[in-house]
Protein backbone atom coordinates (compact mmCIF):
# COMPACT_ATOMS: atom_id res chain seq x y z
CA UNK A 1 0.00 0.00 0.00
CA UNK A 2 1.10 3.21 -0.69
CA UNK A 3 1.84 5.95 1.46
CA UNK A 4 0.94 9.61 1.57
CA UNK A 5 4.08 10.97 0.24
CA UNK A 6 3.96 8.31 -2.73
CA UNK A 7 0.80 9.29 -3.91
CA UNK A 8 2.01 13.10 -3.42
CA UNK A 9 5.42 12.50 -5.74
CA UNK A 10 6.02 12.42 -8.90
CA UNK A 11 5.03 8.90 -10.59
CA UNK A 12 8.40 8.25 -12.03
CA UNK A 13 10.14 8.91 -8.87
CA UNK A 14 8.78 5.99 -7.49
CA UNK A 15 10.23 3.29 -9.75
CA UNK A 16 13.18 4.60 -8.89
CA UNK A 17 15.63 2.29 -6.51
CA UNK A 18 17.78 4.67 -4.66
CA UNK A 19 22.11 4.43 -4.40
CA UNK A 20 22.67 2.31 -2.03
CA UNK A 21 26.44 3.90 -0.83
CA UNK A 22 28.92 1.50 1.35
CA UNK A 23 29.40 1.55 5.32
CA UNK A 24 31.98 4.48 6.46
CA UNK A 25 35.28 2.57 6.71
CA UNK A 26 35.47 3.71 10.31
CA UNK A 27 32.16 1.47 10.98
CA UNK A 28 33.45 -1.40 9.12
CA UNK A 29 36.54 -1.18 11.46
CA UNK A 30 33.84 -0.91 14.19
CA UNK A 31 32.10 -3.57 13.70
CA UNK A 32 34.61 -6.34 12.76
CA UNK A 33 37.14 -4.95 15.10
CA UNK A 34 39.95 -4.75 12.25
CA UNK A 35 41.81 -1.75 12.38
CA UNK A 36 43.24 -0.35 9.52
CA UNK A 37 40.37 -1.56 7.35
CA UNK A 38 41.19 -1.03 3.64
CA UNK A 39 38.87 0.50 1.38
CA UNK A 40 39.22 -1.39 -2.09
CA UNK A 41 35.44 -0.47 -3.22
CA UNK A 42 34.83 2.91 -4.30
CA UNK A 43 37.08 3.28 -7.26
CA UNK A 44 38.77 6.08 -5.75
CA UNK A 45 42.37 6.90 -5.98
CA UNK A 46 44.49 5.22 -3.52
CA UNK A 47 47.16 8.51 -3.18
CA UNK A 48 45.58 11.83 -1.92
CA UNK A 49 45.82 15.26 -3.34
CA UNK A 50 48.99 16.74 -4.58
CA UNK A 51 50.68 18.60 -1.48
CA UNK A 52 50.12 21.76 -3.92
CA UNK A 53 46.16 21.47 -3.53
CA UNK A 54 46.83 20.96 0.23
CA UNK A 55 48.42 24.07 0.41
CA UNK A 56 45.88 25.94 -1.70
CA UNK A 57 42.97 24.30 0.13
CA UNK A 58 44.35 25.71 3.34
CA UNK A 59 44.95 29.34 2.30
CA UNK A 60 41.33 29.30 0.80
CA UNK A 61 40.24 28.51 4.21
CA UNK A 62 39.47 31.85 5.28
CA UNK A 63 37.31 32.56 2.68
CA UNK A 64 34.18 30.89 3.15
CA UNK A 65 32.16 32.99 4.51
CA UNK A 66 31.58 34.24 0.87
CA UNK A 67 30.12 32.11 -2.13
CA UNK A 68 31.55 30.21 -4.23
CA UNK A 69 32.36 31.87 -7.70
CA UNK A 70 29.09 31.14 -9.97
CA UNK A 71 30.71 30.42 -12.91
CA UNK A 72 33.74 28.66 -12.30
CA UNK A 73 35.37 32.05 -14.10
CA UNK A 74 38.92 31.08 -13.53
CA UNK A 75 38.89 27.14 -13.39
CA UNK A 76 37.15 27.45 -16.85
CA UNK A 77 39.27 29.62 -18.39
CA UNK A 78 42.08 26.86 -17.07
CA UNK A 79 40.42 23.77 -18.35
CA UNK A 80 39.59 25.88 -22.07
CA UNK A 81 43.30 26.49 -22.51
CA UNK A 82 44.12 22.73 -21.22
CA UNK A 83 41.48 21.30 -23.80
CA UNK A 84 41.89 24.37 -26.89
CA UNK A 85 38.27 25.51 -26.72
CA UNK A 86 36.66 28.46 -25.60
CA UNK A 87 35.62 28.82 -21.72
CA UNK A 88 31.76 29.33 -22.99
CA UNK A 89 32.18 25.50 -24.29
CA UNK A 90 32.91 24.66 -20.75
CA UNK A 91 30.29 24.13 -17.91
CA UNK A 92 31.35 22.39 -14.03
CA UNK A 93 29.37 20.13 -12.07
CA UNK A 94 29.49 18.33 -8.47
CA UNK A 95 30.93 15.27 -10.35
CA UNK A 96 29.90 13.90 -13.29
CA UNK A 97 26.77 12.59 -11.27
CA UNK A 98 25.09 16.14 -11.30
CA UNK A 99 26.24 16.76 -14.74
CA UNK A 100 24.31 13.68 -16.01
CA UNK A 101 21.42 15.24 -14.79
CA UNK A 102 21.78 18.50 -16.12
CA UNK A 103 21.96 16.75 -19.35
CA UNK A 104 19.10 14.88 -19.09
CA UNK A 105 16.71 17.69 -17.85
CA UNK A 106 17.84 20.00 -20.37
CA UNK A 107 16.77 17.61 -23.35
CA UNK A 108 15.15 14.47 -22.41
CA UNK A 109 11.54 15.55 -22.50
CA UNK A 110 8.80 13.20 -21.24
CA UNK A 111 8.64 9.69 -23.19
CA UNK A 112 11.55 9.95 -25.09
CA UNK A 113 14.13 7.20 -25.21
CA UNK A 114 17.64 7.37 -24.21
CA UNK A 115 20.05 4.49 -25.13
CA UNK A 116 22.12 3.60 -22.37
CA UNK A 117 24.44 0.15 -21.68
CA UNK A 118 24.46 -2.51 -18.93
CA UNK A 119 26.12 -3.08 -16.52
CA UNK A 120 27.09 0.55 -16.86
CA UNK A 121 27.18 3.61 -14.54
CA UNK A 122 24.25 3.34 -12.01
CA UNK A 123 23.22 6.91 -11.88
CA UNK A 124 22.41 6.66 -15.60
CA UNK A 125 19.04 4.30 -15.56
CA UNK A 126 18.01 6.72 -12.56
CA UNK A 127 18.62 9.99 -13.94
CA UNK A 128 16.41 8.96 -17.83
CA UNK A 129 13.50 7.35 -15.02
CA UNK A 130 13.62 10.46 -12.71
CA UNK A 131 13.18 13.06 -15.91
CA UNK A 132 10.41 11.14 -17.67
CA UNK A 133 12.67 9.04 -20.09
CA UNK A 134 12.26 5.94 -21.56
CA UNK A 135 15.68 3.13 -20.83
CA UNK A 136 16.39 1.64 -23.73
CA UNK A 137 18.94 -0.92 -22.26
CA UNK A 138 21.81 -2.64 -24.69
CA UNK A 139 23.35 -5.46 -22.64
CA UNK A 140 27.61 -5.75 -23.35
CA UNK A 141 29.02 -8.14 -25.55
CA UNK A 142 32.25 -10.01 -24.15
CA UNK A 143 32.34 -6.80 -21.08
CA UNK A 144 32.35 -4.18 -23.42
CA UNK A 145 29.85 -2.25 -24.65
CA UNK A 146 28.51 -3.23 -27.89
CA UNK A 147 28.24 0.78 -30.05
CA UNK A 148 26.77 -1.16 -33.19
CA UNK A 149 24.04 -2.64 -30.93
CA UNK A 150 23.41 0.79 -29.43
CA UNK A 151 23.16 2.46 -32.87
CA UNK A 152 20.51 0.02 -34.20
CA UNK A 153 18.51 0.69 -31.22
CA UNK A 154 17.72 4.33 -32.46
CA UNK A 155 14.06 5.18 -33.32
CA UNK A 156 12.18 8.15 -33.86
CA UNK A 157 11.79 9.00 -30.14
CA UNK A 158 16.06 8.03 -29.55
CA UNK A 159 17.36 11.32 -27.51
CA UNK A 160 20.60 10.40 -26.24
CA UNK A 161 22.83 7.59 -25.77
CA UNK A 162 25.27 7.26 -22.69
CA UNK A 163 28.51 6.20 -23.44
CA UNK A 164 31.02 5.39 -20.45
CA UNK A 165 34.18 4.85 -21.83
CA UNK A 166 36.25 3.27 -19.76
CA UNK A 167 33.07 1.51 -18.59
CA UNK A 168 31.96 1.25 -15.13
CA UNK A 169 32.63 -1.91 -13.98
CA UNK A 170 34.52 -3.63 -16.59
CA UNK A 171 37.10 -0.97 -17.06
CA UNK A 172 36.86 -1.82 -21.33
CA UNK A 173 37.03 0.87 -24.00
CA UNK A 174 35.62 1.35 -26.95
CA UNK A 175 38.18 2.10 -29.49
CA UNK A 176 39.17 4.91 -31.91
CA UNK A 177 37.74 3.16 -34.61
CA UNK A 178 35.15 1.68 -33.64
CA UNK A 179 33.87 5.79 -32.18
CA UNK A 180 34.47 7.04 -35.61
CA UNK A 181 32.02 4.43 -37.34
CA UNK A 182 29.44 4.82 -34.74
CA UNK A 183 29.04 8.93 -34.65
CA UNK A 184 29.18 8.45 -38.54
CA UNK A 185 26.13 6.57 -38.47
CA UNK A 186 24.11 8.33 -35.58
CA UNK A 187 21.56 10.89 -36.56
CA UNK A 188 22.33 14.12 -35.94
CA UNK A 189 19.12 15.03 -33.71
CA UNK A 190 21.05 12.33 -31.00
CA UNK A 191 22.84 13.59 -28.10
CA UNK A 192 26.11 11.18 -27.88
CA UNK A 193 27.70 11.65 -24.06
CA UNK A 194 30.58 10.09 -23.87
CA UNK A 195 31.38 9.40 -19.92
CA UNK A 196 35.16 9.63 -19.40
CA UNK A 197 35.37 9.75 -15.87
CA UNK A 198 38.34 7.22 -15.90
CA UNK A 199 40.14 8.39 -19.26
CA UNK A 200 43.23 9.34 -17.74
CA UNK A 201 43.98 5.57 -17.07
CA UNK A 202 43.12 4.56 -20.65
CA UNK A 203 45.07 6.91 -22.74
CA UNK A 204 46.64 5.38 -25.77
CA UNK A 205 46.55 5.26 -29.34
CA UNK A 206 43.55 3.43 -29.57
CA UNK A 207 41.63 5.52 -27.40
CA UNK A 208 38.81 7.78 -28.66
CA UNK A 209 39.77 11.45 -29.36
CA UNK A 210 36.07 12.98 -28.66
CA UNK A 211 37.51 16.49 -28.37
CA UNK A 212 38.54 15.97 -32.19
CA UNK A 213 34.71 14.63 -32.88
CA UNK A 214 33.19 17.88 -31.12
CA UNK A 215 35.07 19.88 -33.21
CA UNK A 216 34.91 18.29 -36.31
CA UNK A 217 30.82 19.15 -35.69
CA UNK A 218 29.46 15.64 -33.86
CA UNK A 219 26.96 16.13 -31.43
CA UNK A 220 28.42 15.14 -28.49
CA UNK A 221 29.09 15.72 -25.16
CA UNK A 222 32.59 14.69 -23.14
CA UNK A 223 31.97 14.56 -19.37
CA UNK A 224 35.42 14.57 -17.59
CA UNK A 225 35.99 14.35 -13.63
CA UNK A 226 38.88 15.80 -11.24
CA UNK A 227 37.48 12.74 -8.41
CA UNK A 228 39.74 10.00 -10.17
CA UNK A 229 43.39 11.08 -11.60
CA UNK A 230 43.81 14.26 -9.17
CA UNK A 231 42.06 12.21 -6.02
CA UNK A 232 39.43 14.95 -5.53
CA UNK A 233 36.34 12.70 -5.48
CA UNK A 234 35.84 14.26 -1.67
CA UNK A 235 35.29 17.28 -2.85
CA UNK A 236 32.91 16.69 -6.16
CA UNK A 237 34.27 18.05 -9.50
CA UNK A 238 34.07 17.70 -13.02
CA UNK A 239 33.04 19.52 -15.89
CA UNK A 240 31.21 18.89 -19.53
CA UNK A 241 32.69 20.10 -22.72
CA UNK A 242 30.57 20.41 -25.98
CA UNK A 243 29.15 23.06 -28.43
CA UNK A 244 28.44 26.66 -26.98
CA UNK A 245 24.70 26.52 -27.69
CA UNK A 246 24.22 23.16 -25.50
CA UNK A 247 26.20 24.38 -22.71
CA UNK A 248 24.15 27.40 -22.69
CA UNK A 249 20.95 25.56 -22.26
CA UNK A 250 22.83 23.34 -19.81
CA UNK A 251 23.48 27.01 -17.62
CA UNK A 252 19.77 28.04 -17.86
CA UNK A 253 18.51 25.45 -14.54
CA UNK A 254 22.52 25.05 -13.53
CA UNK A 255 22.17 26.07 -9.91
CA UNK A 256 24.27 29.20 -9.76
CA UNK A 257 26.59 27.66 -6.80
CA UNK A 258 26.75 24.13 -7.45
CA UNK A 259 30.54 23.84 -7.03
CA UNK A 260 31.75 25.04 -3.67
CA UNK A 261 35.03 26.78 -3.44
CA UNK A 262 37.28 24.29 -2.29
CA UNK A 263 36.31 22.12 -4.90
CA UNK A 264 37.34 25.06 -7.45
CA UNK A 265 40.43 25.85 -5.72
CA UNK A 266 41.47 22.50 -5.68
CA UNK A 267 40.92 21.61 -8.75
CA UNK A 268 42.94 24.60 -10.16
CA UNK A 269 45.91 23.50 -8.07
CA UNK A 270 45.64 19.89 -9.11
CA UNK A 271 45.93 21.35 -12.83
CA UNK A 272 49.15 23.30 -12.13
CA UNK A 273 50.50 20.09 -10.80
CA UNK A 274 50.65 17.68 -13.87
CA UNK A 275 53.35 16.12 -12.49
CA UNK A 276 52.33 14.69 -9.51
CA UNK A 277 48.63 13.55 -11.46
CA UNK A 278 51.20 11.91 -13.90
CA UNK A 279 52.95 10.16 -11.41
CA UNK A 280 49.95 8.97 -9.82
CA UNK A 281 48.18 7.67 -13.31
CA UNK A 282 51.13 5.40 -13.75
CA UNK A 283 51.37 4.16 -10.28
CA UNK A 284 47.96 3.28 -10.59
CA UNK A 285 48.25 1.54 -14.61
CA UNK A 286 51.22 -0.19 -12.40
CA UNK A 287 49.02 -1.53 -9.62
CA UNK A 288 46.92 -2.88 -12.35
CA UNK A 289 49.69 -5.00 -13.44
CA UNK A 290 50.70 -5.71 -10.39
CA UNK A 291 47.05 -7.46 -9.34
CA UNK A 292 45.86 -8.64 -12.40
CA UNK A 293 49.52 -11.13 -12.50
CA UNK A 294 48.27 -12.05 -8.86
CA UNK A 295 44.55 -12.96 -10.23
CA UNK A 296 46.11 -14.75 -12.81
CA UNK A 297 48.30 -16.80 -10.59
CA UNK A 298 45.72 -17.30 -8.30
CA UNK A 299 43.27 -19.05 -11.79
CA UNK A 300 40.77 -15.83 -11.15
CA UNK A 301 39.09 -15.15 -14.29
CA UNK A 302 39.01 -11.11 -14.57
CA UNK A 303 38.29 -8.48 -17.31
CA UNK A 304 41.81 -7.13 -18.67
CA UNK A 305 41.37 -3.45 -17.24
CA UNK A 306 41.75 -0.12 -18.70
CA UNK A 307 40.88 2.42 -15.41
CA UNK A 308 41.80 2.16 -11.88
CA UNK A 309 39.72 -1.10 -11.14
CA UNK A 310 39.55 -5.00 -12.46
CA UNK A 311 36.53 -7.05 -12.50
CA UNK A 312 36.78 -10.62 -11.21
CA UNK A 313 34.98 -13.37 -10.99
CA UNK A 314 34.66 -16.10 -8.29
CA UNK A 315 32.61 -19.08 -7.90
CA UNK A 316 31.27 -17.75 -4.96
CA UNK A 317 32.07 -14.73 -5.11
CA UNK A 318 30.22 -13.41 -1.57
CA UNK A 319 31.92 -15.97 0.35
CA UNK A 320 34.82 -14.20 -0.87
CA UNK A 321 33.94 -10.94 -0.72
CA UNK A 322 32.88 -12.22 2.88
CA UNK A 323 36.41 -13.09 3.44
CA UNK A 324 38.01 -10.25 1.81
CA UNK A 325 35.65 -7.99 4.53
CA UNK A 326 37.15 -10.21 7.66
CA UNK A 327 40.82 -9.59 7.18
CA UNK A 328 39.66 -6.18 6.78
CA UNK A 329 39.73 -5.80 2.65
CA UNK A 330 36.59 -3.73 0.76
CA UNK A 331 35.37 -4.84 -1.92
CA UNK A 332 32.44 -4.08 -4.17
CA UNK A 333 30.13 -7.22 -4.82
CA UNK A 334 28.43 -6.46 -8.15
CA UNK A 335 24.79 -7.97 -7.61
CA UNK A 336 23.14 -4.92 -8.23
CA UNK A 337 24.37 -4.71 -11.36
CA UNK A 338 23.31 -7.92 -12.35
CA UNK A 339 27.06 -9.55 -12.28
CA UNK A 340 26.49 -12.47 -8.93
CA UNK A 341 29.55 -14.10 -9.46
CA UNK A 342 31.61 -10.85 -10.07
CA UNK A 343 33.80 -8.23 -7.34
CA UNK A 344 35.23 -5.09 -8.72
CA UNK A 345 38.41 -4.49 -6.90
CA UNK A 346 39.99 -1.03 -6.84
CA UNK A 347 43.82 -0.72 -7.20
CA UNK A 348 45.78 0.87 -4.10
CA UNK A 349 48.90 1.94 -3.26
CA UNK A 350 51.92 -1.40 -3.45
CA UNK A 351 51.32 -1.96 0.14
CA UNK A 352 47.60 -1.97 -0.31
CA UNK A 353 47.81 -4.27 -3.05
CA UNK A 354 49.93 -6.27 -1.29
CA UNK A 355 47.73 -6.52 1.41
CA UNK A 356 44.70 -7.39 -0.92
CA UNK A 357 46.73 -10.13 -2.97
CA UNK A 358 47.35 -11.98 0.11
CA UNK A 359 43.99 -11.49 1.44
CA UNK A 360 42.54 -12.68 -1.55
CA UNK A 361 44.96 -15.63 -1.44
CA UNK A 362 43.55 -16.79 2.21
CA UNK A 363 39.89 -16.11 0.54
CA UNK A 364 40.82 -18.54 -2.09
CA UNK A 365 42.25 -21.47 0.25
CA UNK A 366 45.90 -20.98 -1.53
CA UNK A 367 48.10 -19.53 1.46
CA UNK A 368 51.15 -21.52 0.93
CA UNK A 369 52.46 -23.19 4.40
CA UNK A 370 55.54 -21.68 6.12
CA UNK A 371 58.68 -23.93 6.27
Amino acid sequence: MSTAWERLANEPVLDIHPYEPGKPIEEVERELGIPGALRLASNENPTPPSPVVLEALQKALSGLNRYPDGSGYYLRQTLAKKHGVSPESIVLGNGSNELIELLARTFVRHGEEVVIPHPSFVVYPSVVQAVGGTRVVVTLKDYRIDLPKMRRAITPLTKMMLVANPNNPTGTIVTADEVQTFLDKVPDRVIVVFDEAYCDFAAGPDFPDTLDALRHGSRVVILRTFSKMAGLAGLRVGYAIADLDCIALMNRIRQPFNVNTLAQVAALAALRDEAYIQRSVEAVREGVRTVSAALETLGVRYVPSRANFILAEFDDATRVCEQLLKQGVMVRPMTSYGLERALRITVGTPEQNTRLIDALRTALGKVTPRA
